[in-house]
């Protein structure tokens, strides 16, 4: 069974600093593309970092990039987010999701983590 688990969310002060985790299990985490997304009230669900099976080529949302770093352990089966400079505006529900191209393209995603950026 397939299961993506994110946590490291929380309450984080303007300017403060978060690192989510994505600990998955249930498929070949070193197969599938992964990325975190993001949700905010009353907004569509907007994609944050992607990073490809071996982390050797990351993809930034313009509005995270330079504040965000995206990495992945193949050997734990986790991915990871550092969130840096936060702004209330990046208050939302993080999710990660696993992208599988073999035998078809699929994807898989975790249940999220609350992010809340204020004072």
């Amino acid at each position: 069974q397939v299961h993506l688990v994110e946590s490291g969310g929380g309450l984080v002060q303007p300017g403060g600093s978060l690192r989510l985790s994505c600990l998955t299990s249930g498929f070949i985490f070193s197969n599938y593309v992964m990325s975190w997304y993001r949700q905010a009230p009353g907004k569509e669900r907007e994609l944050v970092a992607a990073i490809t099976s071996d982390g050797g080529s990351t993809n930034y949302a313009s509005s995270m990039k330079g504040r965000s770093t995206i990495s992945r352990d193949n050997a734990k089966k986790t991915v990871y987010l550092q969130m840096n400079s936060l702004k209330p505006e990046d208050t939302a529900v993080y999710y990660c999701k696993a992208v599988g191209l073999k035998p078809l393209w699929h994807e898989y995603w975790g249940q999220g983590t609350q992010v809340t950026v204020s004072s």
